[in-house]
Parts: structure tokens; C-alpha cells; sequence
């Protein structure tokens, strides 16, 4: 009996002292998420319970900050639909983007690391530069696009002096600078099992009907978090704003992040800029709890059944 029970106590013992190693090693982590990610969210909320400027002693003004907000504020509603515009379009205009240009580079065509590059560089590019080219683009007398719909005898174009135009023309950018979301996708494709399209090949399935019965459901993890990742990215939109609408025309541009960062900076109401990154949090929260819940009913796992 004492022989049996000896090799159980040193696994009993191998296994805490391993688990005592994992929860070391995770301690750098928690420190992290809680100083980090945890400790400034509950200063945030804190903040937007007062009326701090940020030069004089703050105020608890309980949740007056928030009442006004969806009372008073006259940003607040045409901020939260030009934002959710916006990401909707980006989102979904970079993942068929992306996802379209990682099946080609995916193929073995010449000089294929040279286009991967080209294609991954407008994504570490200065953001500076990069608005100050497109502002080129757009611009409305001289710009390039506007000189082509000249050309074809098409009317010039107020890409961002209109407001029914100015967010398609940012969320073009923000489709373009999706280069991460395309070397994730490549990621992805090389991980697809070959012998699944060979077998398909073989039973006389077209290009589209491997695209849709093998490439897509192998991809939807991908897709996931592609989708995860671009949702969260796009709902902080604020650099395009910044760079070259100043929330114009009207309040068309006038994004959750700029107006926060308006209100903080250029107004210095803390508290209330502290409200608004609250309902900018409550927002990207909401999504991605819905993104989380119905994933299951899309995502495709490797046994053939969805998760």
C-alpha cells in the first residue's frame, strides 16, 4: 500500500509546485491588469461623479454629470450615431478588404513578400503623414479623386466639407491602415488543412465553393478576432477627426473620443470628460458582450460542429 500511495504523493507534489510556479508567473500580469487596466477605470468613474476642472479642488457632483449629458448636451446623441457609423462601416469594410487581399498574397505569385510589405506598411506609418496625404486626396479642388471624377465627367465631390459624404471618406482611411487585420487573415489561411481543398478539388468543387465551405467556416476564429479587434479599435476613433475634420462638417465627425478630448482639453471639464469616456466604455462593452454571446452560433470548430 505504501509503495502505491508513494508515487502519488510525489505527483501530488509535483503538481502544487508547478501550480505554484503558474501563479507566480501570473503575478506580473495581474499587476498589470489591476494597476494598469482595473485601478484608472474606477479613477475615471470617480472623477465623473465630480466637477473637477483640473485647477481647482473637484466637487462631488453625484451623477449630475451624466444627466446632462443626455439631457442638456447638444454633441451627445449625433456623437454616439456618427461613432457607431463609423465603425460599422469600418469594421465591415476592413474585414472584406483585408480578408480579400490576404487570399491573394496567400496565392504563389512572384515577388509575394514585397506586396505582403506594401500592403502591412500603411499600418506603422505616422499617423501625421498619413492624414495629411489623404487630406490631399480629398481635397476639393486639386485633390486626386476629385481630379479623376473630373476627368470622367462626374461632379467634384466635398469628400470631407459634406456631412453625407465626411464619414465614408475617414472610414476609406481606416479600411486602407487595416494591414494587421491582413497579416492575422495570411496567419490564418497558411493554417487551413490542404487536404481539405485537394479532397474538394477532386469531387469537382469550384473556387467559390471551396471559399465557402472550407476557407470561411476554418476562418471564422480569425474572423473573430479580427472582428474583436477592429470593433474595439473603431468605436476609439479619434485621430481622424483630429487630423482633419475637427468634427465637421456640423457634428458629422464629431466622434465619443473627440468629444471627450474636447471637453477635457479644451474646455477642461474633467468630470464631464470622464462621463463621456464612461458611456464610451459602456458602448465598447455592449458590443463585445454581444459579439461574445452569438459567437457560438457562427464559429466553426475543428470537429465540424460550431462552438
Amino acid at each position: 500500500m505504501e509503495t502505491i500511495n508513494k508515487p502519488l504523493k510525489r505527483r501530488s507534489r509535483i503538481r502544487s509546485s508547478e501550480q505554484r510556479v503558474a501563479y507566480i508567473c501570473l503575478i506580473p500580469a495581474f499587476l498589470g491588469l489591476i494597476f494598469l487596466t482595473y485601478a484608472p477605470l474606477v479613477g475615471v468613474l470617480g472623477i465623473s461623479l465630480t466637477n473637477w476642472t483640473g485647477l481647482a479642488k473637484p466637487e462631488f457632483v453625484g451623477f449630475d454629470n451624466y444627466v446632462k449629458l443626455f439631457t442638456t448636451d447638444p454633441y451627445i446623441k449625433d456623437s454616439i450615431k456618427a461613432t457607431i457609423y463609423f465603425a460599422v462601416l469600418s469594421v465591415a469594410g476592413s474585414l472584406i478588404y483585408s480578408l480579400f487581399i490576404a487570399m491573394l498574397l496567400n496565392r504563389k505569385i512572384p515577388a509575394r513578400g514585397f506586396f505582403r510589405a506594401v500592403f502591412y506598411v500603411p499600418f506603422v506609418l505616422p499617423a501625421a503623414a498619413i492624414y495629411v496625404g489623404w487630406n490631399w486626396l480629398y481635397e476639393a479642388n486639386f485633390g486626386f479623386f476629385n481630379y479623376l471624377l473630373a476627368k470622367v465627367g462626374l461632379n467634384k465631390v466635398l469628400f470631407l466639407a459634406d456631412s453625407d459624404y465626411v464619414v465614408p471618406s475617414l472610414s476609406l482611411i481606416a479600411v486602407w491602415l487595416a494591414g494587421n487585420l491582413i497579416v492575422i487573415f495570411l496567419a490564418g489561411l497558411q493554417s487551413v488543412p490542404s487536404v481539405y481543398h485537394e479532397a474538394a478539388e477532386m469531387d469537382g468543387a469550384g473556387g467559390w465553393k471551396r471559399f465557402k465551405h472550407i476557407t470561411l467556416p476554418c476562418m471564422t476564429p480569425i474572423i473573430f478576432y479580427n472582428l474583436l479587434l477592429s470593433l474595439i479599435a473603431n468605436l476609439q476613433v479619434i485621430t481622424p477627426a483630429l487630423s482633419l475634420t475637427n468634427g465637421g462638417p456640423g457634428n458629422s465627425s464629431r466622434f465619443m473620443t473627440y468629444l471627450m478630448y474636447d471637453q477635457a482639453f479644451v474646455n477642461y471639464r474633467l468630470g464631464y470628460a470622464c462621463a463621456t469616456t464612461f458611456i464610451i466604455f459602456a458602448i465598447l462593452a455592449a458590443f463585445t458582450a454581444v459579439l461574445f454571446k452569438t459567437s457560438n452560433r457562427w464559429i466553426f470548430s475543428e470537429g465540424g460542429d460550431d462552438r
